[in-house]
């Protein structure tokens, strides 16, 4: 695995924990504020900058490729749409590696290919290795093909079809563009799950949720991203800016997605599921580590993490800034805690998913990515907001809109 999450979305805090001397005091509210509002030298800075690419609505078949010349009566090509003397991909077992740099010429997701034999579509099935219908199947080999290189925690194409880019219209040099906020997922074909301290002071008409996002830098993924206007921001009325409680908030969009290989729902636990010590996943395309030396990333990333029991996350946390007295709310639950893995700045919002303890091969999200103590720290695990702590919450406001449970429970 990797041992950086490179992970989601434009702020794993909205606010980030304060002074590296803050001192305990018995006064819990005062201390938790203290944390959570003071010393902005330690706020991570705005990325308004962070611009993912604009991109058109999905097309039925995967961008054509730039088009570049790369010798006599030859050019640049998607790699799905090139003919046999190709080397067209057929089958999904197909490795491509992502640090190829080739001829500087064509990408990694193309192949220089003879004019007579581009194809229009592809003339193979997009599908991983294997197919499920249902909430929560990661697709472990990818969608399509698979990357080698991946040296730096890279996803596979479609590995985790419920991860979803938030991102917010802004201009920039006359050009209205897509910020980057923060990271969701799909539950539901217009519901996405995230954190309130990514949307907290978001208009809902400024924002959109990209499914089916893998390489933010490229339309030729085999399978287009769908994107969604959103149409309200549902934010739990007892969230606490200083101290994060109750991180959590629902997306309805305008329109639905429709299910594909690489945008497909999370299942949702019962409230009282427990993932102590299973071996979960956090995704996102958040920084590879805190502060300014810290990069954003251009593939989706993963890694690997512990959930960790209650009382041996506050016990931890208690060793940091934040003192002996620190309560760690029943709304948030922990991961992590390995030296070099954790979510980082960018984050917030991401799902943290875990196997089922019956199903290996099928996920639930038992967090949302909160906040943290630096990133990456040993025995420093991230928090994350408690999904099936949340549960009941979440079933209230879909309840009151006409929303299915079955899309994240079957």
């Amino acid at each position: 695995m990797a041992s950086h999450l490179t992970v989601v979305a434009v702020c794993i805090l909205s606010l980030w924990l304060g002074s590296t001397h803050a001192q305990s005091t018995p006064n819990l509210d005062d201390l938790l504020n203290k944390i959570f509002t003071t010393e902005p030298t330690i706020l991570p800075q705005p990325t308004k900058t962070t611009v993912l690419q604009p991109h058109p609505q999905p097309q039925p078949q995967p961008d054509p490729g730039s088009g570049k010349s790369c010798g006599v009566n030859k050019e640049c090509v998607s790699r799905f749409l090139c003919g046999e003397d190709g080397n067209v991909i057929r089958d999904g077992s197909t490795l491509i590696d992502i640090r190829f740099d080739g001829d500087d010429v064509c990408t990694y997701l193309e192949v220089c290919c003879n004019t007579d034999e581009k194809l229009i579509e592809p003339q193979i099935p997009i599908k991983p290795d294997e197919t499920h219908e249902g909430c929560g199947y990661r697709n472990a080999n990818g969608v399509g093909f698979r990357i080698t290189g991946d040296k730096e925690g890279e996803s596979q194409f479609g590995e985790f079809p419920w991860m979803v880019a938030i991102l917010r219209d802004e201009v920039i040099g006359g050009e209205t563009l897509n910020v980057y906020e923060c990271g969701g997922a799909v539950i539901a074909p217009n519901v996405v799950l995230t954190a309130t301290h990514c949307v907290v002071n978001a208009e809902a008409r400024l924002l959109v949720a990209r499914a089916g996002e893998w390489d933010t830098q490229t339309k030729q993924e085999v399978l287009p991203h769908q994107d969604a206007r959103v149409k309200e921001i549902i934010r739990h009325e007892n969230y606490n800016k200083g101290s994060l409680y109750n991180d959590v908030a629902l997306l309805i969009l305008e329109t639905p997605y429709y299910w594909e290989e690489n945008v497909r729902p999370i299942c949702l636990p019962e409230p009282d599921a427990n993932f102590d010590y299973s071996r979960c996943f956090a995704t996102g395309w958040g920084k590879d580590k805190f502060g300014k030396d810290g990069t954003y990333q251009l593939i989706l990333k993963k890694i690997d993490l512990p959930a960790v029991p209650r009382d041996t996350c506050q016990a931890n946390l208690r060793k940091t800034r934040l003192g002996k007295f620190f309560n760690l709310d029943k709304s948030f639950m922990c991961a992590g805690g390995e030296k070099g893995k954790d979510t980082c700045k960018g984050d917030g919002g991401s799902p943290l998913v875990c196997p089922d303890p019956r199903d290996p091969k099928r996920y639930y999200q038992a967090g949302i990515v909160a906040w943290g103590i630096g990133c990456g720290e040993e025995n420093v695990p991230g928090v994350y907001a408690n999904v099936p702590y949340l549960r009941n919450w979440i079933n209230e406001k879909l309840s009151a809109r006409g929303i299915d449970f079955k899309y994240f429970t079957a």
